[in-house]
């Protein structure tokens, strides 16, 4: 029997947009959380490098606006990169307030005494970090501050299906009032009613056969805010880290572009270098460019992998900078102080996302984006380094804080229905799931990936077509699982990539084709809405390249 859950504010995610939302929120009402796994993991929990703000006096604002505008290719929203930069600073301390300890600078602490590094597409040392482990800082550090919160209820180990819809009283459109999760304990499925939910579940790298996220980001919150009736943009712009470690006893492992910062070298695999032939910047240059450089090798030479080298730097510095990364390596018996790295590029953040405000608000009343999940505007065509983690705490503060100002004045939700398995049974050919989770992710590596063409592209758009009308015809006839229920996200996604790709007859940035290699004078975002759209009176600026 469906269990019934009624909250304030429900939060679809536990990443440090899901966290930090629930934090701010929680002083004002009461707050749940869908956490598809444990608490401590996910995306936020694997980041390695750091969050971008502005705390040196030789750096500014206007410098991280002008290299976050440079590495989106002309497609930032240039006030939202403006605001979310101009709060840096204040999240920094945000999050030192929930005891998450960065690296101080020289043994010190103390304000302004903090560890900065520098990353590819940065003009200045901004990073700020906490060794090359700064995600598993802050999520350790936020998830131990919202399990203390007496406001804040945690369900982990749930993965949410479809969000709930009913008429709004107070206007004319559609509200959001929750979503149904199946617990994946007892494979039971839960109704959660709020008069508020916020997505903050992840991207969609998952889609790829290689991805830096293997336990997450499969699109759920872009795919359940899709069929719901909101838009989404700049779906194309999917970044490959250029650095994961190939080894075949490695799963996804990423090596920080921080090492690169700290001057490691990529090489290829007789030694000699290359970054120098594709960009003034080298080794610093934007993530895009570093991926198809060496993309554009491993397909010359024929090669599995190309080398990042840091064996020049002191060994004691390289422990004591990257002792993750290390230890990592070491157990697979690559000793970084000595060698070099093999690597290859992989599937890291989806750029694009379900269209928000200023505020996080989606199309649809009292349904909010937040994170990865979200587009805002603030990473265009390139996510510039170490953007993330601070789009994640200022957007999730800006939208608690919208929230807290107008909850009070949302009616409660609707009765809902409990979930219906009683036409479903059980399935006895799973089979048809993995066979369908395997063809899709391998011909979005191949035919969607770094570099594209339209035959490509209508290669994986007929493919991807196919595999919809047999997914769902599945869902309809069997009881849903946790890698059903992703499948039946991701695929919706692909086709969104696909069709956002097709619909791009330039390269610019993170999209690629050789079809069309330049770039056009004007810079615009690709807005995908679906047929029973939201439709709410919302419009995202950005000033024109």
């Amino acid at each position: 029997m469906t269990q019934n859950h009624y909250h304030d504010a429900l939060i679809i995610g536990s990443g440090a947009a899901g966290l930090a939302a629930a934090l701010t929120l929680a002083e004002h009402m009461s707050v749940a959380i869908l956490s598809k796994t444990a608490i401590k993991s996910g995306s936020t929990w694997l980041a390695q490098g750091g969050i971008a703000a502005v705390l040196d006096n030789e750096d500014s604002v206007e410098s991280h606006l002008q290299d976050t505008l440079i590495a989106g290719a002309g497609l930032c929203h240039a006030d939202i990169v403006q605001r979310i930069a101009e709060n840096g600073k204040d999240s920094i301390q945000w999050l030192q307030d929930m005891g998450v300890e960065f690296t101080p600078a020289a043994g010190k602490k103390g304000e302004n005494d903090l560890h900065l590094t520098r990353e590819g597409g940065h003009s200045h040392r901004r990073v700020i970090h906490h060794k090359d482990r700064t995600g598993r800082a802050v999520s350790s550090s936020l998830s131990d501050r919202v399990l203390e919160h007496k406001g804040i209820e945690v369900y982990e180990n749930r993965i949410a299906i479809d969000l709930l819809k009913q008429a709004d009283s107070n206007s004319s459109k559609i509200r959001c009032n929750g979503a149904y999760a199946l617990d994946l304990n007892n494979t039971e499925v839960e109704l959660h009613q709020a008069r508020v939910v916020i997505l903050a579940t992840g991207g969609a790298s998952k889609v790829y056969l290689y991805s830096t996220s293997p336990d997450g980001a499969s699109g759920d919150g872009i795919a359940m805010a899709w069929r719901a009736g909101c838009r989404v943009a700049n779906m194309e712009f999917n970044q490959f880290h250029p650095t994961c470690l190939h080894h075949p006893k490695a799963r996804s492992f990423l090596l920080s572009e921080a090492l690169r910062g700290e001057g490691a070298i990529l090489k290829l695999p007789n030694g000699d270098t290359f970054m120098e032939k594709f960009d003034e910047r080298a080794e610093l240059a934007p993530r895009d460019v570093v991926a198809r450089a060496i993309d554009h090798e491993m397909k010359r030479l024929g090669c599995d992998n190309v080398y990042l080298d840091i064996s020049h730097r002191p060994a004691d510095f390289v422990k004591e900078h990257f002792p993750t990364i290390y230890e990592s390596c070491m157990e697979l018996g690559i000793d970084i102080t000595k060698e070099a790295i093999p690597v290859v590029p992989a599937a890291h953040y989806t750029c694009g996302g379900v269209l928000v405000d200023e505020n996080g608000q989606t199309d649809l009343n009292n349904l909010y984006a937040i994170g990865e999940v979200s587009f805002t505007g603030m990473h265009g065509a390139n996510r510039l380094a170490s953007n993330s983690l601070l789009e994640c705490i200022v957007y999730a503060r800006l939208a608690a804080n919208h929230i807290s100002k107008r909850v009070r004045d949302i009616p409660a939700p609707d009765y809902a229905k409990p979930w219906d398995a009683s036409q479903v049974t059980h399935s006895d050919e799973d089979v048809v799931i993995s066979h369908n989770w395997d063809e899709l992710r391998r011909f979005m590596w191949d035919y969607v990936g770094i570099v594209r063409t339209d035959k490509r592209l209508q290669r994986a758009l007929h493919r991807v077509q196919l595999l919809q009308k047999e997914i769902q015809d599945y869902y309809s006839n069997y009881r849903i699982s946790n890698d059903l229920i992703e499948l039946r996200n991701l695929v919706v996604v692909a086709e969104r990539i696909i069709l956002s790709a097709l619909q791009r007859r330039e390269s610019r940035g993170l999209h690629y084709s050789l079809d069309y290699p330049d770039l056009l004078p004007i810079a615009q975002d690709t807005i995908m809405v679906p047929i029973n759209f939201a439709g709410q009176d919302m419009i995202v600026s950005r000033d024109q390249a």
